[in-house]
């Protein structure tokens, strides 16, 4: 059997690092020849990483980038493809490109013709679309490119099979999303085998921002069978056979799909990793209450860095309960992570007596609660001004939905673990956690007792709240399908319950804008992809 041998490099690569990224491409094209490949394919935009957003705009990129391609260009003995911006100076157009590259020169170049601008993608406004289709040859065999976004339209591949070439190749930066891989081999299943085409797809791993990219690369025959695929959120050099005789890629061992609650927390553990390590803190803190979202979060830190770079704090107040206490300092010990307690009760009584005057005989409302949410976020933020850790804050979607959140209180710190995890996926995230291992790392009274705030006697979320399951519903609703009042009530949900808390969305879209970085695991995060204006006449009956 005469064969073509791929080697599809699902890497992390670090937005802005391009003679970082630079030395990993050289670095594992030169592992993948050893290997025995002849083609190694890299992910979209791999130079600079993705998204470089307006790194796209400096007057010092092209020269770093054309430096790179020299550096490309010089690998021996394998095809190299590898995606970058390309800056055409002479047309005034920038593209989002695809360079082949053997034999010490650049053999060819291709521009993505699709550019997504829509969800957390922006890509009209740094990058011209391509109108030309480019197909390059390698073992006897015509190779088509593509660029993400062109795979999930029809005329792209479409065109390339007209043109006669016999195998695609697909780069991509596509970040994760609940459901995504299914989504994706759906697609290029379709793709392959409407056109009776083979296809690679290579995808970028590793987290930025609030992104994450979930690896997951395939290589798909022209039946639509997957004939081999990555692991999920780790690197990997995929080395795949390409059967000239058969055109046709060789199968391997089938991998079976990760459960949704298994993704969501590797996307949760790959984003908090990458986001301190990218961002060289030693390590973090957390503000850990006895309740399940810190819990969960010291959990996910401890994966994430290792128990020796996490610090957890307790901070009570007269109103937290004793097996608060007792179960913090229990998980804390579970993990084997620093653990110190800090009683707040000083701090909020200096504040409550500074202010006495000042509030005159105004009644005891929830300004007095969010003083002690407050002197918590100082505690944390002096230590992590003392000591130079990140402050992981836990609050989750269903909190940041209807504000049930203090700003410069518990929502204070650098990063929000939580912030795309509604309540109801917390409780589910947690009990996954525990059944990973034979002794569970979160208390079950945990998970079990109702959640509470801890700020005032006998309070529990569901004072002011919906039960969790229905409160959950109606958001998701909202949030990410955009249905209106009457299209949540047409469902079932008590109008009163509806109108309540769509209110309280709205109401508290300035602290959503106030808070903390967090990872998306949803199709509508609060972040990129929901941007809503601070002051506007919007009623909720709309």
């Amino acid at each position: 059997m005469s064969v073509l041998t791929l080697a599809l490099a699902q890497s992390a690569f670090l937005v802005g690092d391009i003679a970082g990224n630079t030395q990993k491409i050289i670095e594992q094209s030169n592992a993948a020849r050893e290997k025995g490949a002849q083609i190694i394919v890299f992910p979209e935009l791999a130079l600079t990483g993705y998204p470089p957003e307006d790194l796209l705009l400096r007057p010092s990129l092209t020269p770093r980038i054309h430096a790179a391609l020299a550096q490309i260009a010089a690998i021996e003995g394998i095809v190299v493809v590898v995606g970058y911006p390309l800056n055409d100076t002479a047309h005034k157009k920038r593209f989002n490109s695809a360079g082949v590259f053997a034999h010490g020169a650049q053999r060819g170049v291709y521009h993505k013709q699709k550019l997504p601008n829509y969800s957390v993608f922006d890509e009209a406004r740094y990058f011209d679309a391509g109108t030309d289709s480019v197909i390059f040859e390698i073992s006897g065999r015509k190779v088509g490119l593509l660029i993400c976004e062109d795979i999930w339209h029809r005329q792209p591949i479409k065109t390339l099979k007209d043109n006669g070439a016999d195998l695609v190749l697909v780069l991509n930066a596509s970040p994760f999303q609940i459901g995504k891989q299914e989504l994706r081999r759906t697609l290029l299943s379709r793709r392959a085998s409407e056109n009776e085409i083979p296809l690679a797809y290579v995808n970028l791993v590793g987290a930025q921002d609030d992104l994450v990219f979930d690896g997951g690369s395939l290589a798909i025959n022209a039946d639509g069978q997957v004939a081999a695929e990555a692991g999920r959120f780790e690197a990997e050099l995929l080395l795949v056979n390409f059967d000239l005789e058969q055109n046709t890629f060789v199968a391997q061992e089938a991998l079976k799909p990760l459960p949704k609650v298994a993704e969501i927390y590797q996307a949760l553990v790959l984003a908090v990793s990458d986001y301190v390590n990218h961002s060289r803190f030693p390590g973090v803190i957390i503000g850990l209450s006895g309740g399940i979202d810190s819990a969960l979060c010291l959990a996910i830190a401890v994966d994430a860095l290792g128990a020796d770079r996490v610090n957890a704090v307790m901070m009570p107040y007269r109103y937290t309960a004793a097996i608060s206490m007792e179960d913090a300092e229990a998980q804390a010990q579970r993990l084997n992570v620093a653990y110190h307690v800090a009683e707040i009760h000083g701090i909020v009584d200096s504040f409550a007596q500074t202010l006495a005057p000042l509030f005159a005989d105004a009644p005891i409302d929830a300004t007095e609660e969010n003083l002690q949410a407050r002197a918590r976020g100082t505690v944390l933020m002096a230590l992590s001004n003392k000591f130079g850790q990140l402050v992981l804050t836990t609050g989750n979607k269903s909190e940041m939905s209807v504000g049930y959140a203090t700003l410069y209180g518990d929502m204070a710190g650098g990063f929000d673990v939580l912030k795309d995890v509604y309540k109801t996926q917390v409780y589910e995230l947690a009990k996954f956690r525990n059944s990973l291992e034979e002794t569970p790392v979160i208390p079950e009274r945990v998970i079990t007792r109702p959640p509470s705030a801890e700020l005032r006697p006998e309070q529990t979320d569901q004072d002011s709240l919906p039960p969790y399951d229905v409160l959950d519903a109606i958001l998701y609703g909202y949030i990410e399908r955009d249905m209106s009042l009457d299209a949540l009530v047409g469902q079932g949900f008590d109008q009163a319950t509806v109108q309540h808390v769509i209110h309280l969305v709205d109401r508290n879209e300035h602290k959503r804008k106030q808070s903390a970085l967090g990872p998306r695991i949803s199709g509508r995060a609060f972040s990129r992809e929901r941007r809503y204006p601070l002051v506007n006449g919007w009623t909720a009956g709309e």
